[in-house]
């Protein structure tokens, strides 16, 4: 038996974990021709679900405004279940935080598009993500701490 085993990492699963979209000034909303403007948020989570097996969601939330009317809302939670074993422990952070998520924006992306044409709008299409940079930003952000008192 070897003392090095072989890393592991697999897509056990993919699904949507959360889907919503909201119209709040149908139908009168529709009747306007100007162009909205669009908001794009990200939030990538991941967490152990088991030995060796983790849950990464991947949440899309794009806001379409027109003036002070929201146009539209629409959410998708991406989520996967990957397979993570015989990786050293300061790996799987990354891993969690910028391999999944870039498995998963397609997926996003695709659920986005798609729920926004089906609700009458023209399909809004993600640029490509940078996850990397994502996640180092946030390793840069302070964390919040705790107050002792001696």
């Amino acid at each position: 038996m070897s003392e090095k085993q072989q890393a592991v990492f697999s897509i056990e699963k993919l699904y949507v974990k959360d889907l919503s979209l909201e119209i709040p000034n149908a139908p009168r909303i529709f009747l306007e021709r100007e162009a909205p403007q669009v908001d794009v948020q990200l939030h990538t989570e991941g967490n152990p679900i088991d030995e060796g097996i983790f849950e990464v969601v991947l949440t899309v939330t794009i806001t379409a405004k027109l003036k002070d009317k929201t146009m539209f809302l629409a959410e998708a939670a991406q989520a996967g279940i990957f397979h993570i074993r015989n990786v050293a422990k300061e790996e799987i952070e990354p891993i969690l935080g910028i391999a999944c998520p870039n498995i998963l924006f397609p997926y996003a992306r695709e659920v986005i598009s798609d729920i926004v044409s089906r609700a009458g709008f023209p399909p809004v299409i993600l640029n490509p993500v940078n996850f990397e940079a994502l996640y180092q930003h946030r390793r840069q952000q302070p964390q919040p701490s705790v107050e002792t008192t001696h």
